[in-house]
């Protein structure tokens, strides 16, 4: 079971027992605090990393063994969860959240409960590293192909104005809090965007808006502008599961996951200490040397606890290009930390990575967007098919962004107004920002 011992000692007291975690001590002592990885020496870390990690080490990214350090929520996120988390609850169904209102969902897990997994996904939903609204300003994302000591050679270049969200529940720090009261009207959990592309110039102004309901079985609605029509279009939420045009993301697994809970079935698999770039120590993050420039590297890399979640889509609810795919979730940060796809005949297919700093602002240059305590920001991240070798890594924020000011957290720098089609359009037909930069 976890405590959160008086919600002071959150997720570091996790004493969940299974089967995984039995075959963890013996790999951890094959590493220690300043070894450096590398495809010569990556046998060192196979039992510490995703298989789809285990790959990009073999093709070049390299890492650098940090202390492992304590990720704390933000306090109001924290006050939050200790007020509000007794009254929350699935459905009878285990399906969908019952009583939330902010914070964590659910602070104490127990290996045992048939819907630990379940609850696991909540958090993710509702994690700490933003709470109320987010908006990552000037970003962009080239695509390569990964190989070993390969020359870097770009394909393409996107360049994003905005990608943020605004929360219409769970708001911990910027009124209105906990619930903006446009929820009993709407039924939205939370709204999101990604637009205008800035470049390549073929897709200036392309983006999409997305809302996501409380009700489980309502669907996203989820609207696209393209450059080549000039119009808006409703697309549906198998769209969303596939990596759309050259890039290998997909909307859905921004962050790691960002699918609707209820179009899953979820399965707890254990949990595990493994390595992952919690902190990198600066931003913007770095283009790995050594792999065509498919990843970040070298960066620090620490032993963190995860929890091991498989996801299947839901039959009847959509149409994935994937069979399954496991999420390895930071335990204190409620963050899918990597992700590993698979196709449909049971063959790995992406791996997704994330790299985050853990400050008080997102870039030591900032001025701005400054906060009294430390924070998580997500600075880079990368999808490789292992498959055919095409990888996307992102640059949160682009290090040429025209401001060291990036991402505004729980600032209330993000308005309903931007998640309408109308902003959506004008913001394509500008080829510029939105206001606020």
């Amino acid at each position: 079971m976890r405590n959160l011992g008086g919600f002071l000692r959150h997720a570091t007291a996790v004493v969940l027992t299974g089967a995984v975690f039995a075959t963890v001590s013996p790999a951890r002592a094959q590493v220690k605090v300043g070894d450096f990885i590398t495809p010569d020496n990556a046998i060192k870390v196979q039992d510490l990393v995703s298989p789809g990690e285990y790959l990009r080490i073999q093709h070049g990214m390299s890492l650098k063994i940090a202390p492992s350090e304590r990720i704390d929520w933000p306090p109001p996120y924290k006050e939050a969860t200790e007020k509000y988390s007794a009254q929350v609850r699935l459905s009878p169904d285990g399906r969908s959240l019952v009583g939330y209102v902010s914070g964590e969902p659910f602070p104490i897990l127990d290996a045992n409960d048939p819907h630990a997994a379940d609850k696991i996904m909540w958090n993710v939903a509702f994690r700490p590293i933003s709470s109320d609204d987010y908006d990552l300003r000037w970003f962009d994302c080239p695509s390569t192909y990964w190989g070993l000591n390969k020359s870097y050679r770009e394909i393409n270049d996107y360049e994003v104005g905005h990608y943020a969200g605004y929360n219409e529940v769970g708001r911990t720090e910027v009124d209105p809090v906990p619930i903006d009261p446009d929820y009993k009207s709407t039924g939205r959990y939370f709204l999101s965007l990604l637009y205008p592309v800035l470049a390549p110039e073929s897709d200036r102004g392309a983006g999409f808006i997305r809302y996501r309901y409380a009700k489980p079985e309502r669907d996203d609605d989820i609207w696209s502008y393209t450059p080549g029509a000039r119009r808006v279009r409703r697309i549906n939420y198998a769209i969303m599961d596939s990596a759309t045009g050259p890039q290998a993301y997909d909307p859905n697994h921004y962050e790691g996951f960002s699918g609707k809970n209820e179009f899953y079935d979820f399965k707890f698999l254990g949990e595990k200490n493994m390595l992952s770039a919690i902190n990198v120590g600066h931003s913007p993050d770095v283009q790995c040397p050594t792999d065509g420039g498919a990843s970040h590297c070298p960066d620090p890399w620490e032993i963190r606890h995860n929890f091991l979640v498989e996801a299947r889509p839901r039959n009847g609810h959509f149409n994935s290009l994937y069979d399954h795919e496991i999420l390895y979730v930071d335990s204190e940060a409620d963050f899918v930390m990597t992700g590993d796809t698979y196709d449909r005949s049971g063959q790995l297919f992406n791996d997704y990575v994330s790299w985050t700093y853990y400050a008080d602002r997102s870039e030591p240059d900032a001025r701005i967007a400054i906060y009294p305590f430390k924070r998580l920001f997500q600075v880079g991240s990368s999808t490789i098919n292992v498959q055919s070798g095409f990888a996307t890594v992102c640059y949160h924020p682009s290090s040429h962004a025209p401001s060291r000011d990036s991402w505004f957290i729980n600032m209330g720098a993000v308005d309903r107004s931007w998640f309408t089609t109308q902003a959506l359009t004008a913001a394509a037909q500008g080829g510029h920002a939105l206001s606020g930069d």
